[in-house]
């Protein structure tokens, strides 16, 4: 499992010395919706400039207008955007093919997809397929790990899956037994630790003691 650092809520210098601390504990690193949203594309710029070795995403969440969206992620410097998977396929197609002129991956967001709309995702192998239980839903209902279920249903077709939404320490050893996924996206259990240099190496060392079990079995 590969560890997603979700930077959002922080000023972009905020976020790169944030990862910078961590940088050695995790590998792919989001910038976070609202990042976008408040300094735009220079926020994708300023961290693969930060950080030119590890894999970027632009979580922009795109809905509609794709092509421009993400041909302003790509030249920013993402290596990875995503779309949301309730989008029309016709979004995704121009998604997934803009992506494909750049050598770049697309990660599709499965937040309030109908299952009938799943059904015909499958048919985008190249992407990535982030289960995602959302900071409002988090909040209000203390929902998080629990509603973390879909990536089953991607897992049997052997397509690559990501899980978001209030993981931490103690909820990762069962999301491995359950669902394995490629990606765990960790955002405030390390950006609002304590110590999030320790937060992040104890996740690290976490994820190399799990994958070391499931090796041995």
């Amino acid at each position: 499992m590969k560890i997603q650092l979700a930077l959002d809520r922080l000023e972009i210098q905020e976020a790169i010395q944030l990862t910078k601390l961590v940088e050695h504990s995790i590998d792919w690193i989001e910038v976070g919706t609202s990042l976008i949203k408040e300094f735009g594309m220079t926020s994708i710029k300023e961290l693969k400039n930060a950080f030119p070795n590890k894999k970027i995403i632009a979580d922009i969440k795109t809905i509609d207008n794709a092509r421009y969206e993400f041909e302003m992620c790509f030249k920013a410097g993402a290596d990875v955007a995503t779309v949301m998977g309730v989008s029309p396929l016709v979004t995704i197609d121009t998604c997934l093919e803009v992506a494909s002129q750049h050598n770049k991956q697309v990660m599709i967001d499965l937040l309030n997809t109908s299952e009938e709309q799943k059904s015909y995702l499958m048919k985008y192998k190249d992407a990535i397929f982030c289960d995602h239980v959302s900071k409002d839903e988090q909040e209000e209902n203390g929902k998080s790990q629990s509603g973390i279920r879909q990536t089953e249903m991607f897992k049997k077709h052997f397509l690559k899956t990501a899980v978001a939404g209030g993981i931490t320490t103690d909820t990762l050893k069962s999301l491995k037994a359950r669902l394995n996924p490629d990606v765990v996206i960790i955002g405030s259990a390390i950006t609002k630790a304590g110590n999030p240099k320790e937060a992040a190496e104890k996740f690290k060392d976490l994820i190399v003691k799990l994958e070391g079990e499931h090796v041995d079995e």
